[in-house]
């Protein structure tokens, strides 16, 4: 896991939990084609934050989806 990462969601005072972490580690390096600690440096603070979203956004999809409802008897 990128430090530079984990130092610049503290700055930006966003809670995220290891696996989101590794998950943004990932597209940063997809977005910038560098290793994230170096792709991080490259990113203004608002594409990081829309990597941020979506990666929430999908973990909160897959969350939804693994619940079942309760069937009525």
């Amino acid at each position: 896991m990128s430090m530079k990462v984990f130092e610049r969601l503290k700055q930006l005072m966003i809670e995220t939990t290891h696996e989101e972490r590794q998950e943004i580690d990932r597209e940063i390096e997809e977005k910038t084609e560098k290793y994230c600690d170096d792709g991080i440096d490259d990113l203004p603070d608002s594409a990081f934050i829309e990597i941020i979203n979506r990666i929430k956004k999908r973990k909160k999809k897959k969350i939804s989806k693994e619940e079942t409802p309760l069937m009525a008897q």
